[in-house]
């Protein structure tokens, strides 16, 4: 049976977190708010869950939702090989509204769906999301809409696309704010150098890169290199020129009439500037598969989690 729980009132808050933590070791969905939407929620280790998770969405298994954590130092448990960059945007905006594609620890015995081996991990800035997160531990979460609808900003929203499927809904009011449009999280993914915004959201890309200044932007390229300096041409006109005052002092010495040479005009056997190659490196382009893959939802869709 479905319920709907106001957690603005302690008590309600206090049976509602219970009950959402009953439902979630017993495999089920549950609705929650976030700091940017509300998400719908389910154990990130049980395949099952994450499959009614995908089913009440309305999404394949090849859009895998990110996982919410409810500390920072959680981040090694449920990822491997963590840049240090990584770790300062997660310093920096950890709890916020930043998602971060990492490595999957392979040891873990969980499915969120075909992630290639990624996570998409997430501190939620609310604290109704945290102290469901401190009694269940990581959820896999996604926004708590119907795939291709809005995405909810109350738990009523919620329950209007996702209806039964899920088993406890937990209204906190307006996410973030009313009044304000939906706001999902900015997705970063850490797993290629250079890092790269994957979807843009809560956190401009000016602030990440504050943190991490060669970070991409969404559909920005690596830049190309700069042609090298061609200081060959130079040099050798230097010498060319050093030459001909040679010969000019042993002409003279000689009595022998050197013809003028125009110093600024190059010889017909000389290799010009402009003739000399320059040579541009291209860097590759890592491309995103993505809260589509995680790499997608990122592990997502433009307005999911």
């Amino acid at each position: 049976m479905t319920t709907t729980y106001n957690c603005t009132s302690d008590d309600q808050r206090t049976e509602g977190l219970q009950h959402a933590q009953r439902a979630i070791s017993e495999k089920k969905c549950v609705v929650l708010p976030t700091d940017t939407v509300y998400g719908i929620a389910a154990d990130a280790f049980s395949p099952l869950a994450v499959t009614m998770l995908l089913a009440s969405k309305g999404r394949s298994r090849q859009m895998p939702p990110p996982v919410l954590i409810p500390r920072v130092n959680a981040l090694d448990g449920l990822a491997s090989d963590v840049p240090a960059d990584a770790r300062a945007l997660a310093q920096a905006f950890w709890p916020g509204g930043l998602t971060l594609i990492l490595h999957a620890q392979p040891s873990l015995d969980w499915d969120l769906g075909e992630t290639k081996g990624t996570v998409a991990l997430r501190m939620p800035d609310d604290q109704i999301a945290l102290e469901l997160l401190g009694l269940t531990g990581p959820l896999a979460v996604s926004s708590a809409n119907r795939t291709g609808q809005e995405a909810a900003q109350t738990a009523s929203e919620a329950r209007l696309q996702l209806a039964e499927s899920v088993e406890v809904y937990l209204e906190g009011g307006f996410r973030p704010v009313k009044g304000t449009a939906a706001l999902p999280s900015t997705i970063v993914d850490a797993t290629s150098t250079p890092f790269r915004v994957v979807r843009q959201g809560a956190i401009e890309l000016e602030r990440l890169r504050e943190i991490v200044p060669s970070i991409l932007g969404v559909g920005e390229d690596i830049p190309a290199e700069e042609p090298a300096a061609d200081d060959a041409a130079p040099e050798e006109a230097q010498a060319e020129e050093a030459a001909l005052e040679d010969a000019a002092e042993i002409a003279a010495a000689e009595d022998v009439s050197v013809p003028a040479v125009d110093a600024v005009a190059p010889r017909d056997d000389a290799t010009t500037v402009d003739d000399a190659p320059a040579e541009v490196t291209e860097s590759a382009v890592v491309e995103d598969s993505t809260e589509g893959t995680v790499k997608a939802e990122a592990s997502s869709e433009a307005k999911s989690e």
